[in-house]
């Protein structure tokens, strides 16, 4: 019988030692891939569709392609991306290795969609993407997920966007974020400077609903709460704390959606109350040389 005629049969699914330790298969399939000695491991195999299906996900997510069925080779027919995660905003999945394996999303505008940092480039995630309607606008939110901003920008006839921070990573932008105030890039639409964990890092908020956080923000599972990851600054935790400070009542959303670490949807209040206990926490850090084993997922 065919595995997916019927969901419980062991199906033999691994994880190869190409992982890289991004963290994207653990958000999508958390109660069976866990972190051990700095890699994702499969603890066990599905037990039901829904299971399976969390595999399938983080499979077609996974930037080493290194979570493969028994069979070795994965069907498209079952990749689930792009993947709703409210009526606005979907996932992408296809995380690319030279984006740092980050999240990417779409999210839903009155004049069609803007992509918030990107996954790999394909001509066919492109044509898929293109049918859901137009893309006006690549917004990268900093230079370590620009990999592919151009080619997409070019393949969907959207403007590419990149603060000047970062701009050596995207010279070819076609607009260019300044300074540290809030930017209102269309109507509900604004960006948020944040320098910190790069000089030209941006979060990016729609409506006060979604808040597009690249590397700046994220959800701890371990600590369950917003953090910043401050064992993985490229530029400076002083300035990330400043960029905090700065945004305090100004920054207001529902959903945290980052490039790594994971997503949570909390009440703006509780957003607020939260990024403000986090300012107090990191004003007391200071740089310190980079240990990604220290990143506290």
């Amino acid at each position: 019988m065919n595995p997916s005629e019927n969901p419980t049969v062991d199906e033999n699914w691994t994880i190869d030692d190409r992982c890289t330790n991004c963290d994207v298969a653990r958000q999508l399939a958390p109660d069976l891939i866990i972190e051990r000695a700095r890699t994702s491991v499969l603890v066990r195999q599905p037990r039901d569709e829904a299971e399976r299906q969390q595999l399938l996900a983080a499979a077609h997510a996974c930037p080493t392609r290194s979570i493969r069925p028994g069979g070795g080779r994965l069907d498209p027919v079952t990749d689930p991306f792009p993947l709703a995660l409210d009526d606005g905003v979907l996932l992408l999945g296809h995380n690319s290795r030279r984006n740092a394996g980050a999240n990417s999303y779409l999210c839903r505008r009155p004049s069609g969609w803007v992509m918030i940092d990107t996954p790999r480039y394909s001509e066919g995630l492109a044509v898929r993407y293109e049918a859901l309607g137009p893309v006006t606008d690549i917004l990268l939110t900093h230079r370590d997920h620009a990999a592919h901003g151009r080619a997409y920008a070019d393949r969907l006839g959207a403007r590419l966007w990149i603060h000047e921070g970062d701009l050596d990573s995207a010279p070819d932008a076609d607009r260019v974020l300044r300074g540290t105030e809030p930017v209102e890039i269309s109507p509900g639409l604004v960006a948020h400077p944040f320098p910190g964990h790069t000089l030209g890092s941006v979060l990016y908020v729609a409506d006060e609903r979604y808040c597009f956080s690249g590397d700046s923000l994220y959800w701890s599972r371990t600590n369950e709460d917003i953090e910043v990851q401050e064992a993985v600054t490229w530029y400076s935790i002083e300035e990330q704390s400043a960029s905090l400070d700065r945004s305090l009542g100004a920054l207001r959303f529902e959903w945290l959606l980052p490039g790594h670490g994971d997503k949570r949807r909390m009440p703006v209040e509780e957003a607020d109350r939260r990024l403000r206990a986090l300012a107090v926490r990191a004003r007391v850090l200071r740089t310190e040389p980079v240990d990604f084993a220290s990143v506290r997922w």
